[in-house]
C-alpha cells in the first residue's frame, strides 16, 4: 500500500492536507495554492519503460505517485480508463510533426476540443468518487477565459453529488466557446456571464474561497488550475510525448501557450520528477506579463487586451505563485509578502536569486497578433494542417527554440481544435474548419446563462439561491 502524500500551502498558514482533502479544498484557506511537500522522482529506467505504453498506463504510474494511499489502485485505474475512453484519438495526446525537430502535441481530442479535457475528465471522476465515499454534496465553482468552463461543465454535468457554477467574461470568449458552456442541459449546471475580464472572474473566484462562511456553508470546491489535481493530470502528457521523441536518453523542449501558468507548471514539475527537459518556453500573446517578468524581474499588471487567443488574455497568472514558492526556497513568508504587494499596488519585484532560478528553467516569447495569423497561414501552407491561434503562438515560439538548439526536438502544445476559433482560421487561411460531428448542431442549441455584474456579493447570492447543498455541507445526494 502506498503511503499518504501530504500537501502544503504556498502561504504557509493553512494545515497540510492529504491528496483527497487537497482535491476538495481547491484553494488553501490562507489564500495560497497547494503543492506536494516533495516531488516524487522517477528513475531513468522507469521513464524508459513508458516507451510504447498506452496513455492510461503512464497516467496511472504518474498520478499514483501524487495520490498515494488515498485512492485504491483499482478504483484509480477505473477512473483513468473512463476519463479517456471518450477521446477521439486512441493515443489521447498524439504528436504531429510540422517541421524539422518541431512537433505539435495534440491535446484537443477530448469532448470539448481543448486541452482542459485531459485534466478535467479525471478531476470530475476523482471529485465524484470522494463525494460518494464521504456521502457529501459539493458546490463546484470555476472561472474561465474560454476553455476551462466548457471542459468542467462537460465533465461534471449530471453528477448527483455536485452542482457546478462557471463564470466567464461576458463578450470576451469565442462564440463556439460560449455555446459549449451555455447550451449544456443539466439541472446541476449554471453559467454566469460576468460583466468584466477573466482576471475579474478569477478574483471573484478567489474571493469566494476566502469568504469562509460562504465556502463552508456551500462546500465549495474548485476546478480551475488553482486545484492541484488539474496540474497533476497535465504532467502525464509531458512524459508520453518526451518518451516518444527519445527521452530519457535525449532532452526535449516544450513551447507552451501560457495564460494562467498551470499547463507549463506541469512541465516544470515533470522536470523535477526526472524528465530531461532542456527548455520550457513560456509563449504569450500581447498580454505578456510573464515574458516581461522574466525579462526585467517586475511582475506588473496592465490592462488586458482582447486578442484572437482569448484563453491567454490574462494578467494575473495564478499558478505563477507555485513557481515563486519553489524559486524562493519554499519560503511562505516571502510569498505572502509578494502577494500582498500585488494586491496593494498591482506589482512586485522578484528578488535576484529567485529570478535567476526561474530564468534557469524557463525562456519566454511574446507573439503578436500579426505573427499569430502568419503562423496559422504558414503551418497550413506547409503541412495542410489547421491550427488554432493559441497553438500558433506555441508553434511560433517553438520555431525560435529550434533555432537556438537545432538538435533538440521541440514540442509545441496544441491546446485547442481549430474549429473553436473559425473566424481567426478563416482570416489566416481562407478555410473555415467544421466542428466534429458530435458538435455539429451547436449553433442551433438553446442557450442558458445569466449576465451578472462584476460584484462578488451578486455572485454569492446567485449561487446560494441555486446550490442544492445544505448549510451543513453534508447533504447526501439522492
Amino acid at each position: 500500500m502506498s503511503s499518504q502524500v501530504k500537501y502544503i500551502s504556498t502561504r504557509g498558514e493553512a494545515p497540510a492536507l492529504s491528496f483527497t482533502d487537497t482535491l476538495m479544498a481547491g484553494l488553501a484557506n490562507d489564500g495560497g495554492l497547494y503543492l506536494p511537500e516533495t516531488y516524487p522522482v522517477l528513475t531513468k529506467d522507469e521513464i524508459s519503460a513508458f516507451a510504447g505504453s498506452a496513455y492510461p498506463d503512464v497516467a496511472e504510474t504518474i498520478l499514483s505517485r501524487f495520490i498515494g494511499a488515498d485512492i485504491e489502485t483499482g478504483k484509480l485505474r477505473e477512473m483513468i480508463e473512463a476519463a479517456y475512453a471518450a477521446f477521439r484519438h486512441k493515443a489521447v495526446a498524439p504528436l504531429a510533426q510540422v517541421d524539422d525537430h518541431l512537433f505539435i502535441l495534440e491535446l484537443f481530442h477530448g469532448p470539448t476540443l481543448a486541452f482542459k479535457d485531459v485534466a478535467m475528465q479525471i478531476l470530475a471522476r476523482l471529485t465524484d468518487h470522494v463525494l460518494q465515499a464521504r456521502r457529501q454534496h459539493a458546490t463546484v465553482v470555476g472561472a474561465t477565459s474560454g476553455d476551462t468552463g466548457a471542459a468542467a461543465i462537460e465533465a461534471f454535468r449530471g453528477l448527483s453529488h455536485a452542482d457546478i457554477f462557471i463564470l466567464y467574461p461576458h463578450g470576451r470568449v469565442s462564440e463556439v466557446q460560449r455555446r459549449q458552456m451555455t447550451t449544456v442541459a443539466g439541472d446541476n449546471v449554471h453559467v454566469i456571464a460576468l460583466e468584466g475580464t477573466f482576471d475579474d472572474a478569477q478574483a471573484i473566484l478567489k474571493g469566494l474561497f476566502q469568504h469562509r462562511t460562504f465556502r463552508d456553508e456551500l462546500s465549495l470546491t474548485g476546478v480551475n488550475s488553482i486545484n492541484w489535481a488539474r496540474v497533476m493530470a497535465q504532467i502525464v502528457y509531458y512524459f508520453t510525448s518526451a518518451v516518444t521523441l527519445g527521452a530519457p536518453h535525449r532532452p526535449v523542449s516544450f513551447a507552451v501557450p501560457t495564460g494562467n501558468f498551470g499547463d507549463i507548471l506541469a512541465g516544470y514539475i515533470a522536470k523535477r520528477m526526472g524528465l530531461p527537459i532542456r527548455e520550457l518556453i513560456i509563449a504569450t500573446n500581447t498580454n505578456d506579463i510573464l515574458a516581461r517578468t522574466l525579462s526585467n524581474g517586475a511582475y506588473e499588471l496592465r490592462d488586458v487586451e482582447a486578442t484572437q487567443s482569448p484563453s491567454m488574455d490574462i494578467q494575473v497568472s495564478s499558478n505563477f505563485e507555485r513557481l515563486l514558492f519553489d524559486a524562493y526556497g519554499r519560503d511562505a513568508g516571502a510569498i505572502r509578502r509578494l502577494m500582498g504587494q500585488l494586491q496593494q499596488s498591482g506589482r512586485f519585484a522578484v528578488d535576484a536569486a529567485p529570478l535567476a532560478a526561474i530564468r534557469a528553467e524557463f525562456a519566454a516569447s511574446s507573439v503578436g497578433e500579426a505573427e499569430t495569423t502568419a503562423e496559422i497561414a504558414r503551418v497550413f501552407a506547409e503541412t495542410g494542417t489547421l491550427i488554432d491561434p493559441h497553438t500558433a503562438i506555441g508553434v511560433r515560439a517553438g520555431r525560435d527554440a529550434c533555432m537556438r538548439n537545432p538538435l533538440t526536438p521541440v514540442v509545441a502544445l496544441g491546446t485547442a481544435h481549430p474549429a473553436k476559433f473559425p473566424d481567426a482560421i478563416e482570416k489566416a487561411t481562407g478555410q473555415r474548419p467544421p466542428l466534429p460531428a458530435h458538435l455539429a448542431d451547436l449553433f442551433t442549441r438553446e442557450e442558458r446563462f445569466a449576465v451578472l455584474p462584476n460584484d462578488q456579493s451578486a455572485i454569492e447570492s446567485f449561487i446560494r439561491a441555486r446550490a442544492r447543498v445544505s448549510t451543513s455541507g453534508t447533504r447526501v445526494a439522492s
